[in-house]
């Protein structure tokens, strides 16, 4: 395990681990060590030192030091020792790939908010542009992957009770995927500009993705990497699946330009 004053690797977050963290090398005077998968780790102002999953609070919290760890394949070689200067260098391909699936996860919901709107009897909140927000009401989980992502969203009772009609949206899912594909097919071919907004230089300062589409500039917070516009999408499409009638898996598929 690795720690640098300075890192260009995104680490996997111990909270809500949606995206992958990246991976790549350490190199020194010629020689490599491979990184696997960057991870979050933080050292307590009493000195616990936590990694990963093993981190007892979230992201930021004062009273502990916040740091991006290296895990490395195979043991430590002899060149990596403290105070050594070296260099990171991140899985361009990997990285790319995966900050596609983040914008495409990030415009499927988007797209899925505006599909279900005449589903609402009641007011659940409105997402980044303005449409009533399943996404925030219902999702359980997100993971991203290289050039794509899946998303499952809880629809039972409290989902029902909250003013959203199940029933309907069953009977006519066919029809809704048809409308989000056709929205994320407006969306690419906009090429709109899409970005990341720090707050700060650090790793637990806030980040903002922004995305100037054709119906307005939507504004999520996000831990994740994005592209930088919508011209690195061919095409973003998303299947849904209701074989549980309790949980919608929509899975979000990228063809890279």
């Amino acid at each position: 395990m690795v720690i640098v004053d300075e890192t260009p690797f995104h680490p996997v977050d111990h909270t809500w681990p949606d995206q992958p963290g990246d991976s790549g090398e350490i190199r020194f005077d010629g020689r490599a060590v491979r990184v696997t998968e960057a991870v979050m780790a933080a050292v307590s102002d009493e000195g616990v030192f936590a990694l990963g999953t093993d981190i007892p609070v979230k992201r930021g919290v004062e009273g502990w030091t916040w740091l991006v760890a290296h895990p490395i394949e195979g043991d430590a070689p002899d060149w990596l020792v403290e105070g050594a200067r070296v260099e990171l260098v991140v899985d361009e391909a990997r990285r790319a790939g995966l900050s596609r699936g983040h914008t495409a996860c990030h415009l499927a919901s988007l797209a899925l908010d505006g599909a279900l709107a005449d589903l609402w009897r009641k007011d659940p909140g409105e997402d980044a542009l303005g449409s009533p927000d399943f996404e925030g009401r219902a999702n359980q989980t997100s993971r991203i992957r290289e050039d794509g992502a899946v998303d499952e969203y809880r629809l039972g009772k409290s989902l029902r009770r909250a003013g959203f009609d199940t029933e309907t949206f069953a009977a006519t899912i066919a029809e809704r995927e048809d409308a989000i594909n056709a929205r994320l097919a407006e969306w690419v071919a906009s090429g709109a500009v899409s970005r990341v907004v720090p707050d700060g230089p650090t790793i637990v300062d806030r980040r903002t993705w922004h995305c100037e589409l054709p119906e307005g500039t939507a504004d999520i917070l996000c831990g994740g990497t994005h592209t930088g516009s919508l011209d690195e999408f061919a095409q973003i499409t998303v299947s849904l699946d209701l074989a549980d009638p309790q949980q919608l898996v929509m899975t979000t598929t990228v063809i890279a330009a």
